[in-house]
């Protein structure tokens, strides 16, 4: 047989792993194996797989090995009692600010799990170009939380917060982002740019036409995050929407904030919908609620869902500021703020799990509780009884029900009871 040729092997290599990744291997079960842990008695909701029912699942070696309606107790080294409680998949925070020590907001990610149950988030913009590689190596390394990015067109990011960082526009230089987007792939998913005029002061498209030009040199799909809320002018909020491409994400979507002149600019002026905003929509632009401590008005949301820009994905935009506010933007509380709204359970929670997942890549195996997924369990009570929520303008609507987080999972090791020895292998 001729020896192959260097692209035939490559080929075939290319192939071979193709497959590797597409239908990974797991080790069968024995009749007297046990699962490294099991979270019995929960009602367990998945919109990856339209499943709402009671369910035991069992966890061996990372991994979701099964969802079942009992796993017998003596199967279980360790168990978790959920009775009474909802088991979902972690859910995935698509915008908040987890770059502690080199950003001038961030919280570190696992802190955030008690009050959270995220356990895949996403730095919206806290490094530019020029400390990113410190959030990867140091920081993503070392976080139990699974991490991802969007690089700020900035190259410092948002480290001289509260200064401005678009004030001078020549810190949003297109060629190092592009860079940066073309080195870490696996890691970053797109650029974000804050278009409000109290970061950008003047210069009206430019910032977000170099995030997206970055984009578009970096030589794969990168996508734009977009921040919203007090744009220079009504005319500017319009140009910005026209301009965000199918798969973009506008995030404060439903932002009531002013400029600095006191107008309001966002996409909803003067009562109306902007046709911009719909247009946007129904191009495949991403409406992320990103709700922060500044970034959520149910007046504006009240105008624009009816109108037919509804989520895309529930966010928080928690941070060191917005942690403190009256709106308590935790993940679990702005999920509820949506049932006020009318949403549903099942919606809401899809919108934190399956709807993220699939925005930065990793569906299906993030964002679910299907077999041979990484086990990501958050376990959450629906505190059902009269409560009232605040938005970020003080606002008030009363609801009749709130998730609250109990517990969560990540990678197949709980935080808190029950350790696992050794505690990580990861």
């Amino acid at each position: 047989m001729s020896a192959l040729s260097r692209r035939d092997f490559l080929a075939l290599s290319t192939s071979a792993a193709a497959v590797s990744l597409a239908a990974p291997v797991r080790a069968a079960m024995g009749p007297n194996d046990k699962y490294d842990l099991v979270i019995r008695g929960g009602e367990v909701l998945d919109p990856s797989q339209s499943l709402r029912a009671r369910r035991d699942i069992g966890i061996r070696w990372g991994l979701i090995e099964t969802v079942q309606e009992t796993i017998p107790a003596e199967r279980a080294l360790k168990s978790i009692d959920a009775s009474g409680k909802l088991v979902m998949p972690g859910l995935v925070d698509l915008h908040c600010h987890v770059y502690p020590y080199g950003s001038a907001i961030g919280i570190p990610a696992d802190e955030l799990v008690q009050f959270q149950a995220t356990t895949t988030v996403v730095s919206a913009g806290d490094a530019g170009v020029n400390n990113l590689a410190a959030l990867r190596r140091f920081i993503v390394a070392q976080t139990r939380a699974r991490m991802y990015a969007f690089v700020h067109i900035a190259n410092n990011g948002l480290s001289a917060f509260p200064v401005a960082e678009l004030y001078n526009i020549d810190n949003a230089q297109t060629e190092a982002c592009a860079m940066a987007l073309a080195e870490n792939p696996d890691f970053l998913l797109g650029v974000k740019v804050r278009m409000s005029e109290n970061v950008i002061f003047k210069h009206g498209l430019e910032p977000l036409k170099r995030g997206i030009q970055a984009c578009e040199m970096c030589g794969w799909p990168a996508k734009m995050m977009v921040h919203i809320g007090g744009v220079e002018s009504k005319e500017l909020m319009s140009q910005i929407l026209d301009l965000l491409r199918p798969g973009d994400v506008l995030t404060h979507a439903y932002s009531g904030a002013p400029n600095m002149s006191n107008l309001f600019t966002n996409i909803v002026q003067e009562g109306r919908l902007l046709p911009a905003a719909l247009a946007a929509k129904q191009r495949g632009v991403l409406f992320d609620v990103g709700h922060g401590g500044g970034s959520f008005d149910f007046t504006v949301a009240e105008v624009a869902i009816p109108g037919g820009c509804t989520p895309d994905t529930i966010s928080s935009d928690i941070h060191v500021f917005s942690g403190n506010t009256p709106g308590t933007p935790f993940l679990p509380n702005v999920m509820s703020k949506f049932m006020t709204l009318g949403f549903t359970l099942e919606q809401v929670v899809a919108m934190a799990t399956t709807a993220p997942a699939k925005i930065i890549n990793r569906a299906p195996k993030i964002g679910t509780l299907q077999v041979g997924a990484p086990a990501d369990v958050a376990i959450m009570e629906l505190v059902e009884g009269p409560v009232s929520f605040v938005d970020t303008r003080n606002n008030k609507r009363d609801g009749t029900a709130q998730l609250k987080p109990i517990q969560t999972v990540i990678n197949g090791v709980p935080f808190g009871r029950p350790y696992q020895a050794p505690f990580a292998v990861r």
